[in-house]
């Protein structure tokens, strides 16, 4: 055994090419494209290192390449957090039970959106009572996602057609609330990977069974990402100029008729297209002040990052 670790050595030192599968906070296991060998390497413990990571590894030096995407959240406290990196599709699970907060889906679309990843709705525990009708809620409301699936992880059902799409689209993540299922489906479409799972406590929250991320490889093809619930995804890269364009419901409508200002933020502005479809009935007003309020909160994050730069006290 000490023989074959010195003959890898060299090439650790020359820096070989592999792929981070999990993170411990400390450390990270990598791939490594040779031989497929996987081996845990030291790394800080505020590193920018992900699951999905392409990295470069000599000696105990982890060097991460070019990323195609990532995605990325920011946490209550102003952290920006990042999942995974150089994903294909996005899965937002939800179910009947637990409730997911208003604003979360949009927010999650847009984060998905605006990294180039092909968002989709997992609607889990569809044997509950509700399960139809928010299905039917769902669709009316995001009808620009061609993907909603609807699945149980305690039946079975609706997993083949949930395999059939990762198996196309490549690489995914799973995010949602706690509670909603989403090591459970992990635990269903990859038998033996023995998942903690967890039950809902008396306020219909879940608890926080995934404290590391993984990368799974799922035996009818694909890879999917594990990662924690929250309850909260305010997305990160995108702007407060921008983010209408990746916005449910306004991006269609602006792509449609846009606006007579290319800066405009739909409040009160004139000649605003959103304005009109939301006096029309064309776009809810949940949905409508649902975008007012990601707007102000982002606004806020870059109003607070010009204060820093500019060294100023914070308002």
């Amino acid at each position: 055994m000490a023989r074959a670790t010195k003959a890898r050595q060299p090439a650790r030192q020359q820096g070989q090419p592999g792929l981070i599968v999990s993170h411990y906070g400390v450390a990270v296991l990598v791939r490594f494209d040779a031989d497929g060998r996987e081996e845990p390497v030291k790394v800080k413990r505020n590193s920018d290192h992900v699951v999905g990571d392409r990295v470069l590894v000599a000696g105990e030096r982890v060097s991460s390449l070019e990323r195609r995407n990532a995605l990325r959240r920011r946490d209550p406290f102003g952290k920006v957090r990042t999942l995974a990196a150089n994903l294909d599709v996005l899965g937002i699970v939800v179910a009947v039970r637990p409730e997911t907060p208003p604003g979360l889906i949009e927010k999650a679309v847009v984060a998905a959106r605006a990294a180039h990843m092909e968002p989709a709705l997992i609607v889990n525990k569809c044997d509950l009572p509700g399960s139809e009708a928010l299905v039917a809620r769902l669709q009316a409301d995001f009808p620009g996602i061609a993907c909603i699936c609807q699945v149980s992880a305690h039946r079975g059902d609706g997993v083949a057609e949930l395999q059939q799409l990762l198996a196309e689209r490549g690489r995914g993540a799973f995010v949602g609330v706690s509670g909603s299922g989403k090591s459970s489906l992990m635990n269903t479409l990859c038998p033996g990977i023995a998942l903690e799972t967890g039950e809902l406590n008396e306020d219909d929250h879940g608890c926080h069974t995934t404290s590391v991320s993984t990368l799974i490889a799922l035996p009818s093809g694909g890879e999917l990402v594990d990662t924690p619930g929250f309850r909260d995804f305010s997305p990160v890269d995108v702007s407060s100029e921008e983010i209408a364009l990746w916005y449910p419901g306004l991006m269609t409508i602006l792509e449609r008729q846009p606006c007579r200002f290319r800066n405009c933020r739909h409040r009160q502005e004139p000649g605003c297209a959103v304005k009109l479809a939301v006096e029309s009935g064309d776009l809810a007003v949940q949905r409508y002040d649902l975008y007012l309020q990601t707007l102000t909160e982002l606004e806020q994050v870059e109003s607070a990052a010009v204060t820093r730069r500019k060294g100023l006290p914070p308002r």
